[in-house]
């Protein structure tokens, strides 16, 4: 889990980086920005349902500020 979490952060910042490059680069048509931009978030989605099973069977454990005390 140490290793995914990174490579999935560093694909979906390729993926918002190359929307940008999209924008820029195809003044009249759109497609591929909203391509990248839709991959974007459906990895965003998929990151963050991985990191809630993970810490549900307990790959990864909660730390930091106790809530209630």
């Amino acid at each position: 889990m140490k290793w995914v979490i990174p490579i999935a952060l560093l694909m979906i910042v390729g993926s918002l980086g190359s929307a940008l490059y999209f924008m820029m680069k195809d003044k009249g048509s759109n497609s591929r920005m909203v391509h990248s931009l839709t991959l974007r978030i459906g990895l965003s989605v998929l990151l963050f349902l991985g990191i809630l099973i993970a810490h549900y069977f307990g790959y990864i454990e909660a730390t930091g500020i106790r809530v209630g005390t």
